[in-house]
Formats: C-alpha cells, structure tokens, sequence
C-alpha cells in the first residue's frame, strides 16, 4: 500500500529519518573514537616520536635561522 503512504500523516517518514540520523550520529561517533585510537598509537610508535622530534628540529631551526636578514645579499663591484 504504497500509495496511501501520505495518509499516515508522514509519521513513519519522520520516523525512519530519525532512525537514520541517530544512526548516522552514533557511526561519526565510533569513527572519532577509532581515530583518536589510532593517532594515540602513532604517537607512542616509533615513526610518531621520530615525526614530532623532527617537526621540533624544524621549528627550532626556522626560529633560529636568518634573524632578520635577507636571504641573498647584493654586492656591487
């Protein structure tokens, strides 16, 4: 009786959106969880520490470098 669905007054339609929406709500929820899992293990893993000990190495040496004067300097003569 597909026809008459639109006599119910649409209940069951709202009713399965929600349904879906609850659903699709608890899915993002389980993936964020699996995500933070996942980057916590990268961190404690030996590529993690090497990548953030390398990230710092970068950062300290950008801050360091070229305090303030130009990359290539001009002579004239």
């Amino acid at each position: 009786m597909g026809c008459f669905d639109c006599f119910d007054g649409g209940s069951k339609r709202e009713q399965r959106r929600e349904e879906e929406r609850l659903a699709s709500e608890e899915a993002r929820a389980r993936a964020a969880e699996a995500a933070q899992k996942r980057q916590e293990q990268y961190e404690k893993s030996a590529a993690g520490r090497a990548v953030r000990a390398q990230m710092a190495a970068a950062a300290k040496q950008a801050t360091s470098t070229n305090q303030g004067e130009p990359v290539l300097k001009w002579q004239m003569g």
